[in-house]
Order: C-alpha cells, then structure tokens, then sequence
C-alpha cells in the first residue's frame, strides 16, 4: 500500500498567478484535494480556470495547522503568501518524534524568483508610501528635495568603495537605488508627463543594447578604447550633438567637471586648443590656480589617472597626517 503524501506547495508572488511548474500541475491535479488557508491567495483564481477548486480550511497555530494537514493527507497544501511561519518546523519536529506514523512530507517549489524580482517589492514598498494611508513625509517629497539625499548617497557610496567595505557597499548600492525609485514614482503622479520605473528601465535597456552593437549587433571591437570611442561616436548621433563637449553635466565639481571635459576631448581626438601650460606660476592667482589644476587633469588622463579619486586618495592621506601630529588616532568623525 503506498503510503500517502503531504504536498507542501511553494509559490511566489512576484510571478504572475498560474506560471507554475509542470510538477506542480500535476500534483495539482492528481490530488485527491487541494487545501489553502488564504481566501484571497493570489494563485487561486488561476486554479480554479484551470478546473482545480481548493478547499479553504483555517489557519490554527503552526502546530495544530499541521496536524490538520498531516490528517487530511493525500492532499495539496497551497502555502500562504505569508509563508506560513512556523508550519516547516512543527512539521519537522512531528516527523523525528513520530517516525514512521504520519504520511510523506514533500515540498514541491511550483514557481520560483527570478533574477530582480525582489526590485517588485521595492515598488510595492514606494507605492505603498507614496499612496494616501502611508508615510505623510514621503508623500511630500518632489523631485526637487530630494536632490541633496541623491547628491548624499552617491558620495556616501563612493566612500564605502573606496574603503574597501563590503557591508556598507551593499547598504549605500540599496540607498541609491532608493533614490532611482523614489524619483520613479513621484514621476508617476505627474499630471502632465507621467512615466514609471518600467519606462525608466525600458529606456535603459534600449540604451545599452545600441550602444553595444559589439555585444547585441555584427560589430567587432579589439578592446575597451575602441569600445568607449564606438560609445561617444554612438551617443553623439543619438544626442545630435555639435560640440563634443556637449552633455557634459556643468554642475559637477570643479575638478570632476575639468576632468570629464578633457577626456570627451581626448576621446573625440580634438588638438584644436593646446594643453594648459604644467608650470608653477611664480604668482598664484585665481585665473593661474584654475590652468594648473585643468593642467594636471589633462596630463593625469593622459597617463590614466583619475584625478578626481587622486586628490579625494591625498586629501585622506593629508588628513590622516594632521590627525596624527595632533597625537589623535587616524580615523575620526566623517563630515556629515
């Protein structure tokens, strides 16, 4: 006689209702009875189109609930959205303790996540605050006060890059990310061009596929330089740019911004204006500061240094050093 089962079946909800496993199906529709716990489990009215019809039955605690499922097996239980906290243990610790007296216990994965699905939850997460009932400060916000919180965790993640900090990495890449979300949403309620975070990564994807026709086309590269010049030459015709300096954003920081302009010239191949002269003036002014700095950009890219985590790598090391010759330990409150 074969000994009866307990189906425990596992769904996601970041799945649409009804893209299930084939295993799954079949088990679905080979039991004697199919049990769910949830009135409005997201995968029943896909069950019952398909000619499955569950029955609900009530969720006692974990351990009488499974008990309830051990007494009614052969049966499907269809898992809570919840997950039914606590159900895998009680019926982990009846199966030691009662070896051999209650039915098989299988769990049966009928769909699983796929890659990027938990960024699903992030706007169920941004919805739910943003919509009247939930976080009365985030429904406030517009794209605008949230420029100085997007400027903020930019540095916040460069600087956990740059110290090599894998927790804080990960922490400040889910920060940014926020960000990106954020404005997504906001954008939504715009009466007169919405656009949402589909729209937002639709666009991406179709940037990056035809701005790598080496990769996604018949196009063939030798390396990364002829990589980066197909990519300007790419983005110039798309943009219709004049200048290759255009699109170069004029609120970066000083330095950054002369860096970014002398690499678009050095990539465009431009020799149209001469390097600033690499001297020391024998007086310093603010026009003669500016032409050395711009000066120490070009050569620094020439010889691909980037002069922008340059000076942020020496302005640590000069920071540690006064630390140090005031008797104080070289890490110290960061500016906020």
């Amino acid at each position: 006689m074969e000994t009866p089962k307990l189906t425990l079946l596992t769904t996601t909800h970041r799945v649409a209702p009804g893209l299930l496993s084939w295993p799954a199906w079949e088990a679905l529709r080979s039991a004697p009875v199919v049990l769910a716990g949830v009135a409005d489990h997201p995968q029943l009215a896909a069950l019952r189109a398909a000619g499955v019809e569950p029955e609900q039955v009530e969720r006692p605690s974990a351990p009488a609930l499974a008990r309830l499922l051990l007494a009614r097996a052969p049966a499907v239980w269809l898992e809570s959205p919840d997950g039914d906290p606590g159900l895998t243990d009680a019926l982990a610790r009846i199966a030691v303790e009662e070896a051999g007296e209650h039915p098989e216990i299988e769990v049966l994965p009928g769909s699983y996540d796929l890659p990027g699905a938990r960024l699903l939850d992030l706007v169920a997460v941004m919805d739910r605050l943003r919509s009247p009932g939930g976080c009365p400060w985030d429904a406030e916000q517009t794209h605008e006060s949230l420029v100085k919180y997007l400027v903020e965790e930019a540095f916040e993640l460069v600087e956990a890059i740059e110290e090599g900090d894998r927790e804080t990495l990960r922490e400040e890449l889910g920060d940014v990310l926020l960000q990106v979300f954020f404005h997504s949403r906001i954008a939504e309620e715009d009466a007169d061009d919405p656009f949402s975070i589909d729209d937002v990564a639709g666009d991406i994807v179709e940037k990056l596929t035809y701005r790598h026709p080496h990769v996604f086309g018949d196009v063939s590269v030798t390396g990364s330089a002829e990589t980066e010049a197909n990519w300007e030459q790419l983005k110039a015709a798309e943009k219709q740019r004049e200048s290759v300096l255009d699109g170069v954003p004029a609120g970066l920081p000083a330095l950054a911004y002369a860096a970014k302009l002398v690499s678009r010239v050095r990539r465009s191949h431009f020799t149209g204006v001469p390097d600033a002269p690499y001297e020391l003036p024998a007086e310093l002014t603010a026009e003669s500061a500016g032409q050395l700095l711009l000066a120490v950009a070009q050569r620094a890219h020439d010889r691909g240094v980037d002069v922008d985590a340059a000076l942020r790598a020496a302005a640590r090391r000069y920071r540690a050093e006064v630390r140090a010759a005031e008797g104080l330990p070289g890490e110290g409150p960061q500016p906020a």
